[in-house]
């Protein structure tokens, strides 16, 4: 099958339904609203193939997070972003070692089992507004998950999952829950790069079209980001939660439907 290019891509009305949709998605998971951001691979990976879309979303990731970074600068927990980087960065490297024979259905389905969950467990506990005391698990258990976020963003641009296992019932600060992504999530796209560069993933074409795509990723960021600081914070974990039950049945869904088509 021939690579498309640019301009087929961007005349394509299937692609450019796909891809608006992707974008904005990842636009409001940086702004803020967690968990939709993994939705956005899957999506695209419709109309064009996976690897292609991870390719074309990983430069408008790291635009996004630029504008993510800076609207939430002030608000970020370092304790929690120096104990999942470094599981991050070694899951980055494993997801890049076993790209080749990786069952990424699998993984998927894994994932979206854990996430929805885990996502029902938080809402049957904390059901009716109960005060639940935040978790104070040791550093350590943070490397573990963070060893996850990066081996999932990886290969599916899927770190959300894993992030919000663990740093989700710590309960900070909603506005301190979004900055501690951001900041996590921006060192993360950028050390993925060697690895798509290595696999020869950033063609001219993946580029052109990415670049086309800027715009509206940037304006769906912001709009995420405006959201957020006008949302009641006694509401924000609970649609966190129901974003990983929704994203975990999906990512199951996608995974099943994957297998059963062979």
């Amino acid at each position: 099958m021939p690579t498309p290019t640019a301009s087929t891509l961007l005349h394509d009305p299937w692609f450019l339904i796909a891809a608006t949709l992707a974008v904005v998605l990842l636009g409001l998971a940086k702004g803020g609203l967690s968990g939709l951001g993994a939705l956005a691979t899957p999506i695209l990976a419709q109309v064009v193939s996976p690897v292609t879309a991870a390719a074309i979303l990983l430069p408008i990731l790291i635009v996004q997070d630029v504008v993510s970074v800076w609207s939430f600068r002030h608000s970020w927990d370092r304790w929690i972003v120096g104990w999942m980087l470094p599981g991050a960065l070694i899951g980055i490297a494993l997801g890049w070692a076993f790209a080749a024979i990786l069952p990424v259905v699998a993984v998927m389905a894994a994932l979206g089992i854990i996430t929805t969950g885990f996502g029902l467990w938080r809402l049957w506990i904390e059901r009716g507004g109960r005060q639940v005391a935040a978790s104070r698990s040791p550093g350590w258990v943070g490397t573990i998950f963070g060893m996850a976020t990066g081996f999932t963003s990886q290969i599916a641009h899927a770190g959300g999952p894993p992030f919000q296992m663990w740093v989700t019932p710590r309960r900070l600060p909603h506005q301190t829950y979004v900055g501690t992504s951001s900041v996590l999530f921006a060192i993360v796209n950028w050390a993925k790069v060697p690895a798509y560069v290595a696999l020869g993933a950033f063609g001219g074409a993946t580029l052109s079209v990415a670049a086309a795509l800027l715009p509206l990723a940037i304006g769906s960021t912001l709009l995420g980001v405006w959201i957020i600081r006008r949302m009641d914070p006694r509401r924000f974990y609970v649609l966190v939660y129901l974003l990983m039950v929704a994203l975990g049945c999906k990512l199951l869904v996608d995974a099943l439907g994957h297998t059963g088509g062979g």
